[in-house]
């Protein structure tokens, strides 16, 4: 027998001229090749080769290499002896497995659990047939077919999202063009709820993504009909107006479903270059608003009183006509009444002075004094 020795790797090959199928030798036990055209091992014939997963047979009385279990072998042991099955449970008094019951119980749950729904009242329910919309589920408990032939998706239509456009932070403008070729910074909420949810569900990818990207457009459309000092004052109401009114219009033409609750406009400023000299020249146009306000104040006070009194004179006018010695003397007495109804008078008659009762002195004798009160301290 010649032997080789592989020394460079990690493993030493011995060969003694054949291999692990060749047939045993003459000398050694072992399974005897079967000639072409007999069973028996004659010189002439060759031999068939030997499977190394064969058992070994018996030398000197011992068993040698066995054979190890298969997989049908270890599937008859844990069912007792039987084909196939399971040990784990007894059988039922009549013979018969439980596993049939088992499968009932778990198919009849799963239906329950995929056909029976529980719709919240602020949510409606989307129901896929095989993948395609068939209905949609309103508030309660509702039955559909099982999974997968029908699916429901859940979808809150009552809660308000809200989307930011634009920071008030000036490293994130959002600049917008006005009527008068102005620019200002602008920074708003946008509060929308999903009316549709079939539609919501089937027609948008990204719902808050579309709703900001119509917010900008619809913004920049509705200052381009403003000029600067409306869009960052009192038109600001006006703006909220026609951005909500465009949004919802491009919206329903999307078919997505979206419904836009208001527009908040958070701020509405200059760029933050000019931010404060626009500030001075505001401050300075409501100041020539207030001065201005005041003057219109006071000329509709004049004219009001020169209509009254023109108003009156006419009236005088029509009694003098009618009778002007009266009138006359009206007048004088009126006249004279207001001049002398605050002063001292002392009448005097023909023919001498009249004593008479000094009640306006009387008057102010009895009129309280001012006591002038001076308190001293010591230092």
């Amino acid at each position: 027998m010649s032997k080789k020795i592989d020394q460079q790797g990690s493993n030493i090959l011995a060969v003694d001229g054949k291999g692990p199928w060749d047939s045993p030798a003459s000398g050694d036990p072992g399974k005897i090749g079967k000639t072409g055209g007999s069973g028996s091992g004659e010189s002439g014939s060759k031999p068939e080769p030997s499977n190394p997963w064969d058992p070994v047979p018996i030398r000197g009385g011992q068993a040698g290499r066995q054979r190890g279990p298969s997989l049908e072998d270890l599937l008859r042991r844990a069912s007792g002896g039987k084909n196939g099955g399971f040990s784990g449970l007894p059988p039922r008094s009549n013979g018969k497995s439980w596993w049939p019951i088992i499968g009932g119980a778990f198919i009849a749950l799963w239906l329950v659990w995929s056909s029976v729904h529980r719709i919240g009242p602020e949510q409606e329910g989307v129901v896929t047939q095989l993948g395609r919309y068939a209905r949609t589920l309103q508030p309660g408990i509702q039955f559909t077919f099982p999974s997968p032939i029908e699916a429901v998706e859940k979808v809150d239509t009552k809660q308000i999202q809200t989307t930011a456009v634009g920071s008030p932070k000036a490293s994130s403008e959002n600049l917008v063009l006005t009527k008068d070729q102005s620019i200002i910074d602008m920074a708003y909420d946008v509060r929308w709820s999903i009316k549709e949810p079939e539609l919501y569900l089937f027609q948008l990818e990204n719902a808050d993504s579309t709703v900001k990207e119509v917010a900008e457009s619809a913004m920049r459309a509705a200052v381009a009909n403003f000029d600067l000092t409306q869009a960052i004052g009192p038109g600001r109401g006006a703006i909220e107006l026609e951005v909500r009114r465009r949004m919802q219009q491009v919206l329903d033409e999307y078919r997505s479903g979206v419904l836009v609750q208001s527009i908040s406009i958070r701020q509405s400023d200059p760029p933050a270059e000019v931010n404060d000299a626009f500030r001075e020249v505001n401050a300075a146009q409501q100041r020539r608003e207030s001065y201005m306000n005041d003057a219109r104040a006071y000329a509709s006070r004049v004219t009001e009183l020169a209509i009254g009194e023109t108003t009156e004179f006419d009236k005088i006018y029509v009694q003098y006509r009618e009778a002007p010695e009266v009138t006359k003397r009206r007048l004088y007495y009126e006249t004279m009444e207001q001049v002398l109804g605050k002063v001292d008078k002392t009448i005097v008659e023909t023919g001498g002075v009249t004593p008479y009762l000094p009640l306006p002195e009387f008057q102010k004798k009895a009129a309280p004094k001012n006591e002038t009160v001076t308190v001293t301290g010591k230092k």
